[in-house]
């Protein structure tokens, strides 16, 4: 009943649509689909599979349009983007949403994964053309994935840890972590070593572009550190882009997330589609 921008409706728009697919264990998992103006059914597009947060959040028919939730953007520079709702997101019960307890990265990852194979098996995105990336979770799960499969072209990870024992001593909340790892790193070390990135670096051939704020208290910046030696050890083609002063909102300098963006789109477009 009210419009506040008619202009915004005239212009060309992105087309959503949900996705689903069974997971591994045969869990129902659904996501969304964008896909790049006017190519909504076309069929094997350049995909980025861009992985939300927290991991209690959902991804829906939204618009986005900031440096945290920029699918919008991405499909408008021609990749088909899929919004995976993996395990512990919310909007499918309570069970789903604790389900990754105390897999914290595998569980979800797993879904993922298993979307991506099922869009490549019906034919809707080219399978050599597939990236993947996510900021805060969604990069925790960025760096667990590409340790699991050589299939993405490129990775755009920020502020994801890559360990759990450091993190959840430098993390301002310290429970979150232990809270899903269903014990503090003494309690569960062999979990928290199987859940973690670092451990299966050796595996890693996807190029990486990494992003953080050195000042970030959630999820330590060193763990940003951590990763770029981990890649270069291994001779994986790698960036780290660092602002400073940033924790890990990135809402100290707007120039900040405008940046961001810029940087992961022109990563995206070296590796992932040549």
């Amino acid at each position: 009943m009210t419009t506040l921008n008619p202009v915004f409706g005239e212009r060309a728009q992105v087309a959503w649509q949900p996705y689903r697919w069974k997971s591994a264990d045969g869990t129902d998992v659904e996501g969304v689909l964008i896909s790049p103006p006017g190519k909504k059914g076309t069929h094997h597009l350049p995909m980025l599979t861009l992985i939300h947060g927290e991991p209690t959040d959902a991804d829906g028919n939204r618009f986005g349009a900031d440096w945290y939730d920029w699918a919008t953007l991405a499909s408008a520079n021609g990749w088909l983007v899929f919004r995976p709702n993996h395990g512990g997101s919310t909007g499918y019960g309570d069970a789903f949403m604790m389900g990754i307890m105390p897999h914290l990265v595998s569980a979800p990852g797993h879904d993922i994964l298993t979307g991506v194979d099922a869009l490549a098996k019906d034919g809707i995105t080219d399978a050599n053309h597939l990236t993947i990336g996510g900021y805060s979770y969604g990069g925790y799960l960025t760096n667990w994935i590409i340790t699991q499969s050589t299939r993405f072209k490129a990775a755009v990870t920020g502020t994801g840890a890559v360990e759990h024992a450091a993190n959840w001593g430098n993390d301002d909340l310290t429970w979150d972590d232990a809270w899903y790892l269903s014990g503090i790193p003494w309690e569960k070390p062999d979990l928290y070593q199987s859940e973690a990135a670092l451990f299966q670096m050796n595996k890693v051939t996807t190029p990486t572009h990494i992003v953080g704020g050195n000042a970030d208290v959630r999820v330590s910046y060193f763990e940003q550190v951590l990763l770029e030696p981990a890649l270069s050890r291994l001779n994986v083609p790698h960036s780290l882009l660092v602002f400073p002063g940033e924790n890990h909102p990135l809402d100290k300098d707007p120039w900040h997330g405008y940046i961001k963006v810029r940087e992961e789109l022109k990563w995206l477009e070296k590796y992932g589609k040549s």
